[in-house]
């Protein structure tokens, strides 16, 4: 009896130093006694990028669930995630893997998502992004560092040569510099001399720097350019409502140009006038008699000395006398 009692006891003891072992490596992994069942979402990402079973899912910097575990899926992997019931996350909703820091591990943040997108239910797939890694960043970095020091090499040999002969940008310039040394020198005594009658006023640049009346001149001359551009501005704006009155068929000129009526009128007009001096040139009617026939001027010549001799006769008669001297003188 007392060894069965010793028996049981041992195995008790057992039995409590297993579960406290499992406790102790629960508890040292990150979980919990009882996990909370919650729901699975599935997360896709073409690497995992060293993530692994427990890691933690956050939202907004809060742990929501754990990574329950990772899987092959054909040409991508994929996250089984365990989302607590307390969480809903949106179907807009995006995930990302990010590094805890420089050396810490990773985790699986998602962002809040819009509030009115439903809430992604149980086994769904949720939206998820590629972020970059350190060792991506670091590779890029290299890669960077080996162009950069490309270029820095191309930009030396352009610089001094490439070493077999060849010049490079200051031996072609040093080159340059000594061959026109002679016209450099001239060039630059030519520029200070005239920089030299600037100063003293000499030339025209010179008299326009120094000389304030012919600043004020100029300056006045460009004032009445000003008028005269906007007066010339005015007389278009002036000629272009001119014209829009013509288009328009407005005034004389557009109703000659463009009313019908008043275009019909004056070509009967010219029709008529033309009519008229037709007949006068064929000596029709009395002034073309008149211009044409040369009985009636010589028939006037006589009448008119007639008349004059009429009058030089009334000098010596009388009124009755008068009236028969001009009667017979008439007829």
């Amino acid at each position: 009896m007392n060894n069965l009692q010793q028996t049981a006891r041992v195995g008790l003891f057992f039995l409590l130093g297993l579960a406290l072992t499992w406790v102790t490596f629960e508890t040292l992994r990150g979980g919990k006694i009882f996990k909370d069942q919650g729901y699975n979402l599935i997360a896709g990402f073409e690497t995992l990028k060293e993530l692994k079973d427990g890691d933690e899912v956050r939202m907004a910097g809060v742990k929501i669930g754990e990574v329950e575990k990772t899987r092959l899926a054909g040409r991508r992997a994929e996250a089984i995630l365990r989302i607590s019931h307390e969480v809903k996350i949106k179907s807009d909703a995006t995930a990302s893997i990010v590094s805890a820091g420089l050396l810490g591990t990773n985790y699986i943040g998602v962002d809040l998502g819009t509030e009115s997108a439903p809430d992604l239910p149980d086994g769904a797939e949720i939206k998820t992004k590629t972020t970059p890694d350190l060792n991506s960043v670091m590779s890029q970095i290299g890669d960077l560092g080996k162009k950069l020091e490309g270029a820095l090499g191309n930009l030396g040999t352009a610089l001094s040569g490439d070493g077999k002969g060849g010049p490079g940008i200051i031996q072609k310039v040093d080159q340059l510099v000594s061959e026109n040394r002679e016209a450099i020198n001239k060039t630059t005594t030519n520029l200070q001399t005239i920089t030299d009658k600037v100063n003293k006023g000499d030339g025209t640049l010179g008299k326009l720097i120094n000389d304030p009346k012919l600043h004020d001149d100029l300056v006045a001359a460009l004032g009445e350019i000003k008028q005269g551009a906007a007066e010339a501005k005015t007389f278009i704006a002036n000629a272009q409502a001119i014209v829009d009155q013509v288009k328009a068929g407005k005034g004389t000129i557009g109703a000659l140009v463009f009313d019908q009526k008043a275009g019909d009128d004056i070509r009967a007009s010219i029709a008529n006038i033309r009519s008229v001096s037709d007949k006068i040139s064929r000596g029709e009617g009395t002034l073309g008699k008149l211009l044409s026939d040369d009985s009636i001027l010589r028939d006037a010549q006589s009448i008119m000395k007639k008349a004059d001799r009429a009058l030089d006769g009334l000098d010596d008669t009388g009124p009755i006398s008068a009236v028969g001297v001009v009667y017979r003188g008439l007829f």
